[in-house]
C-alpha cells in the first residue's frame, strides 16, 4: 500500500494526534506525581501495599497473601492476552486493504482506506504498550512473590522486616506497570475515535482524559481509600 502522510493526513488530524500524545503523557505523569495537598489513588495504593508486607510478617499462616499476588498475577496475564488478541486483529485489519476499503466505504468515517489504515496503527500502538507493561508487570509480581517466600517466619529475625520492605516496594512497581498498561488501555479505546475524524479523536482524548482523571482524584472509591492514612 504507498501512504504518502501528507496527503493522507490534514493539519487537523495531525493536532488532533499530537494532543492525544500529550493528554496520553501527561495524565500518567500527574497520576504518578500529583500534589502532595492531593494524592492519586495510585499514590494511595502505594502506602497499603507497604503496610500489607509490613503486616504480612506476622501474619499465620500466609495463605491468604500467598493467593492475593497470585490473583494479581492472573489479573496482568488476563490483560496481557487480551491485549495479544486485540493487536493480532489490529494488524489483521491495516494489513488487508481490501477489508478496509469496505470498512470506509460501509461507516461513516473520515477517511480513505490508505488514511484509515494509518489511523488504526494509533490504538495498535497504544495496545502494543499495555502490553509490555502487563508482562513487566506479571514478571514483578512474581519476583514479589518469592521475595514473600523469602520472609523469615519469624517476627524477631533481623531480615524479615527489611525483606517485606523490598517485597512492598517490588509490589509497588509491579502495580505502576499495571496502572500503566491500563492507562494505554484507556487511549487505546480514545484512539478509536480517530476512525471519525480529528473532532471525534479530540472528544475522545478529552473524555478519556477527563475519566481517568476523576477516578484517580475525585472519585468516591478515592475518598473512601483516604480515610484514615494518617
Amino acid at each position: 500500500m504507498d501512504w504518502h502522510l501528507p496527503q493522507a493526513l490534514a493539519m487537523a488530524d495531525l493536532l488532533a494526534l499530537a494532543l492525544i500524545v500529550a493528554v496520553w503523557f501527561c495524565t500518567g505523569w500527574l497520576v504518578e506525581h500529583p500534589p502532595k495537598a492531593r494524592p492519586s489513588v495510585t499514590v494511595l495504593m502505594q502506602r497499603y501495599r507497604r503496610d500489607w508486607m509490613q503486616t504480612f510478617v506476622t501474619r499465620q499462616p500466609r495463605i491468604f497473601d500467598g493467593t492475593l499476588i497470585d490473583s494479581l498475577r492472573q489479573a496482568t496475564a488476563f490483560f496481557a492476552s487480551a491485549s495479544m488478541i486485540a493487536i493480532g486483529g489490529g494488524v489483521a485489519l491495516i494489513g488487508n486493504a481490501a477489508t478496509v476499503q469496505e470498512l470506509a466505504a460501509d461507516l461513516p468515517l473520515d477517511a480513505r482506506a490508505s488514511a484509515l489504515s494509518l489511523k488504526l496503527m494509533l490504538p495498535v500502538f497504544f495496545l502494543a504498550n499495555a502490553l509490555l507493561k502487563f508482562v513487566w508487570s506479571h514478571r514483578l509480581f512474581g519476583y514479589c512473590a518469592v521475595l514473600m517466600a523469602a520472609v523469615p517466619n519469624d517476627p524477631g529475625d533481623p531480615l524479615a522486616y527489611p525483606r517485606a520492605a523490598q517485597a512492598a516496594e517490588i509490589n509497588i512497581t509491579a502495580a505502576k506497570s499495571f496502572n500503566r498498561g491500563l492507562h494505554s488501555i484507556y487511549f487505546a479505546l480514545a484512539a478509536l475515535g480517530w476512525l471519525f475524524g480529528p473532532v471525534g479523536l479530540t472528544v475522545t482524548t478529552i473524555l478519556a482524559g477527563g475519566l481517568l482523571l476523576r477516578r484517580e482524584f475525585a472519585s468516591h472509591s478515592r475518598e473512601i481509600i483516604g480515610r484514615h492514612l494518617g
